[in-house]
């Protein structure tokens, strides 16, 4: 890096984003029965095994991503 100022603003701005999807995270747990089932989804329910991978919600936040990155370019 041969600018230390914005390479210590970036850490910064990456900090401050982690902290507010912790704030999210714990805000999330606090309410009850919140279902992010989004079409997509794949759920697999055996008889001692339960897999969900949140397709939907991956594509969802991955679009939302890349208008927040795009936006503040």
């Amino acid at each position: 890096m041969s600018n230390p100022s914005a390479f210590g603003k970036m850490l910064i701005v990456i900090g401050i984003m982690i902290l507010a999807a912790g704030i999210v995270f714990i805000l999330l747990d606090k309410l009850p029965s919140l279902s992010f089932r989004l079409p997509g989804d794949i759920l697999i329910r055996r008889k001692n095994f339960v897999f969900y991978f949140p397709i939907g919600l991956c594509i969802l936040v991955s679009i939302l991503l890349t208008l927040l990155f795009r936006i503040f370019k």
